[in-house]
């Protein structure tokens, strides 16, 4: 539980108190390659901190799997739309590997919302930076090259590329397996 102290600890500062309250409603949960935290269709009630691992969140277009987005050690991952609005979920979140994991469900993070002030800063921050994430990808796909878009991640995230299929992310930056083979030789 130490990493999702220092998540928090890392965005703002907190009474050992207030750390105490928030941390106990988190709950473990160990995951095995393949499983899902999440499938689409259905509405998420929980929010995930990866303590290790790696997760994905995709969906299947026209037969085909698309990654909307890799989660890693140190990260959260969720259905956002549907965590906050109980809405269905359009999502299937899935272990890539073997997963450590700490839960908090919905009904315990809105109470910390209205009971510890220092939570809803920490989740206006995530929140900010789920927007943030998905301004630049978008602006990504739209103004740079499969090149770039690559180089950026690798630089970003390398343990990416030694611990998720190719396949995954590939299609991450929107991109064919075999695009991306091709960028991999040429670095």
């Amino acid at each position: 539980m130490e990493k999702l102290k220092n998540c928090i600890l890392s965005q703002v500062s907190i009474e050992k108190k207030s750390m105490d309250n928030i941390l106990s409603v988190f709950e473990p949960l160990e995951i095995n390659k393949g499983e899902f935290l999440i499938k689409s269709g259905k509405i998420c009630r929980k929010m995930a901190f990866i303590e290790s691992g790696h997760m994905r969140m995709y969906d299947i277009v026209d037969g085909k799997e698309i990654t909307l987005w890799i989660g890693s050690d140190g990260r959260f991952i969720t259905s956002l739309s549907s965590f906050i609005f109980e809405t269905k979920n359009n999502w299937n979140i899935q272990a890539i590997t073997d997963c450590k994991l700490y839960i908090i469900n919905r009904k315990n993070h809105f109470r910390l919302n209205k009971t510890e002030p220092k939570w809803l800063e920490f989740d206006n921050i995530l929140l900010a930076n789920s927007f943030t994430l998905l301004e630049k990808n978008m602006f990504s796909q739209l103004h740079t090259t499969a090149k770039q878009r690559y180089n950026s991640l690798l630089k970003e995230e390398p343990e990416l590329f030694k611990n998720v299929p190719l396949q995954y992310i590939a299609s991450m930056l929107g991109i064919t397996p075999e695009s991306l083979s091709r960028l991999r030789k040429m670095n």
